[in-house]
């Protein structure tokens, strides 16, 4: 951590528990694990993840991205990832604060700002940038608000903006442009996603996924592959092994129910599936993680 991020650092402490904290701020979330982690699969949003202490490897597509205090991570659109949190421990927890990004507002923004003429689709759907001084000091501004709650109605959305606007003038202003445009590739794709987190326990139709995405067969899958790493099918896999991972964090259903609530026609199929995925089956993964203390299973 840099000493320019010590006063974000005491502020996320002070209002923020061990795993994931729903601020009062909309969208904002603080998460803190006590601990080094091994690599374990995470779901992550379309969203801003500052780290103020700590370190993190994600991997999308065999590609390994590290991060810290020193840079940004922008997510496009949902993507299931794997995670591994580095430099935790030792009563120096990793604390980092993501923003789930709203499209509507973005290209609101972006309305108000020069007109730029962007390629037609990002290369990936994930990028991480250097943190730059002015997006230090919107965020601290944004943060300091936990300390007075009254004035978050008026003023957290003013905060929210400002950081938007300086993200959109940063090197991943590009990939931001492209959230906020549901007419280009990556709206597109977002939509697609979007149609199989809400059907993700139904069969997938690839036809009804063109028909939600506005794009031909081909389109949809080289986009889709080169944006989240996945083909559509991979990615509803993944959305369903996270899903039941959470139905049995969740409550006392049994696997076998749990497999078939996410769309498995096979129980021992959702087993070996959900083993490859989290390295232990279903009943064992979950003892383990309510036993562990701020585990990090999700951003």
């Amino acid at each position: 951590m840099t000493d320019h991020l010590q006063p974000h650092l005491d502020l996320a402490l002070r209002h923020a528990r061990s795993g994931m904290t729903v601020t009062p701020i909309p969208r904002l979330e603080i998460g803190v694990g006590q601990t080094t982690s091994g690599t374990s699969p995470c779901l992550y949003r379309s969203m801003i993840c500052f780290i103020l202490q700590g370190s993190k490897d994600v991997t999308i597509h065999d590609n390994l991205l590290r991060y810290d205090a020193e840079q940004y991570l922008v997510s496009a659109l949902d993507l299931p990832l794997s995670g591994q949190i580095h430099d935790a421990g030792h009563g120096r927890p990793y604390v980092a604060v993501s923003l789930v990004l709203d499209p509507a507002l973005l290209a609101q923004i972006a309305s108000t700002m020069p007109l730029i003429r962007d390629a037609d689709a990002p290369g990936s759907g994930i990028a991480i940038n250097p943190m730059t001084p002015p997006l230090r000091d919107t965020l601290l501004r944004l943060l300091a608000l936990l300390d007075t709650p009254s004035d978050v109605p008026v003023l957290a959305p003013m905060a929210e903006r400002e950081l938007l606007y300086r993200l959109l003038q940063g090197p991943q202003g590009r990939l931001l442009r492209h959230i906020a445009r549901p007419e280009g590739a990556l709206g597109r794709i977002r939509r697609a996603v979007e149609w199989i987190r809400e059907n993700h326990n139904t069969r997938l139709r690839i036809e009804a996924l063109c028909e939600a995405s506005g794009m031909s067969r081909a389109s949809l899958h080289r986009h889709f592959v080169a944006l989240t790493g996945l083909s559509p099918i991979q990615y509803q896999k993944q959305i369903r092994l996270q899903e039941a991972r959470q139905l049995l964090l969740a409550g006392d259903r049994s696997a076998s129910d749990v497999a078939f609530a996410v769309g498995y026609e096979s129980a021992s199929q959702f087993s070996r599936e959900y083993l490859r995925q989290f390295g232990a089956p279903p009943v064992r993964d979950v003892r383990q993680l309510r036993q562990a203390v701020g585990s990090p299973a999700m951003h």
